[in-house]
């Protein structure tokens, strides 16, 4: 692939805004300026240094990256930063996308990509992919919740939710794992089973773990494939 399509294609801007940072002398590779804008290069293992900042190709993006309280995952945010804020204007400029939505008050983490087909299959509710959720309750955790919560609880217009785990963690903590992903479930079924949250925090998806990643809030990171692989 030439020069100047790669950049484009990792986010640098047009093919005409790519060009001229070539011709300005602002890209290298393995520490030699190229100035020839159609010059071909193998795409696979590449690390272009453009104004002096290492890029690693990659032909799409599979990101984690731990939320903090007060985003929103939006492309539009209406009341809070958006998401895409902490991440490179190079991402931005791919389309990435969240993968589905974490409401601007819960924290955890969050995958996001450019790539359609990862950001259905994560997203399909026919897939059943497992999200675990630590809530923190206003009132203590008891059994007769933990109960309901197992069984089913009933929410308006819509058939009954089931925790595919739930487990106490502490006396208001709580760990819940759900296979579908509707408008704020897990706090709709913590308030239809009598208790209310306070703060939520995704820790899970499907057997990838926030904790894994080693993520301070706010920071992320790309999903190497064995990490990928535990998506399910």
């Amino acid at each position: 692939m030439t020069l100047e399509k790669i950049l484009q294609s990792q986010g640098f801007g047009s093919r005409k805004q790519c060009r001229q940072l070539i011709w300005d002398g602002r890209v290298s590779v393995a520490g030699r300026l190229i100035s020839d804008a159609n010059q071909d290069l193998p795409c696979e293992g590449l690390i272009l240094s453009v104004d002096g900042k290492e890029w690693t190709f990659r032909r799409q993006l599979y990101i984690g990256l731990h939320k903090p309280p007060d985003y929103e995952c939006s492309r539009k945010p209406s009341h809070h930063p958006g998401i895409l804020t902490l991440l490179p204007q190079e991402y931005v400029n791919r389309n990435i996308q969240p993968v589905g939505r974490l409401d601007h008050g819960t924290t955890g983490l969050l995958l996001l990509s450019d790539d359609g087909g990862f950001i259905h299959a994560q997203s399909s509710p026919k897939r059943h992919i497992s999200k675990t959720y630590e809530a923190t309750l206003f009132e203590a955790v008891t059994p007769q919740l933990l109960a309901q919560l197992r069984e089913g609880v009933k929410l308006i217009d819509e058939d009954k939710p089931i925790a595919a785990q739930v487990r106490k963690l502490d006396t208001h903590l709580l760990e819940l794992s759900i296979d579908q992903g509707k408008y704020h479930q897990v706090k709709r079924m913590l308030a239809a089973a009598g208790n209310h949250c306070v703060s939520l925090r995704r820790s899970a998806i499907g057997k990838l773990t926030l904790d894994s990643l080693g993520l301070p809030m706010g920071q992320w990171c790309h999903l190497e494939p064995g990490q990928m692989a535990l998506l399910v």
